[in-house]
């Protein structure tokens, strides 16, 4: 049903296959345009939306440095502490956890 395609890339005009397998993914999506982006563009794009890998967002993380509460390692942790709760690092944390 669905033959591999050749597409030029808008941003960079690389041409690029849109193959048969990725159109019927497309088609099962709901998708009724084809891809106007490489993929080296389309993952440049959403890297600069700060969107793709790692859902909700990807993007770079902004990390917060604090000191674990149960070994007094330095670490760095993906919210900023409060100082009501203690804050563990990522072995400890582990170590809990379980």
């Amino acid at each position: 049903m669905f033959e591999d395609k050749s597409i030029q890339c808008c941003d960079c005009g690389a041409t690029f296959t849109f193959s048969a397998q990725d159109q019927e993914f497309f088609q099962s999506k709901g998708y009724t345009n084809e891809p106007k982006r490489c993929p080296s563009c389309r993952q440049a794009r959403k890297a600069e939306r700060g969107g793709g890998a790692g859902g909700f967002g990807g993007g770079v993380r902004h990390m917060f440095p604090t000191t674990c509460a149960s070994c007094g390692k330095s670490t760095e942790v993906p919210f900023q502490p409060r100082g009501d709760k203690p804050v563990y690092c990522s072995d400890c944390y582990r170590s809990i956890k379980r």
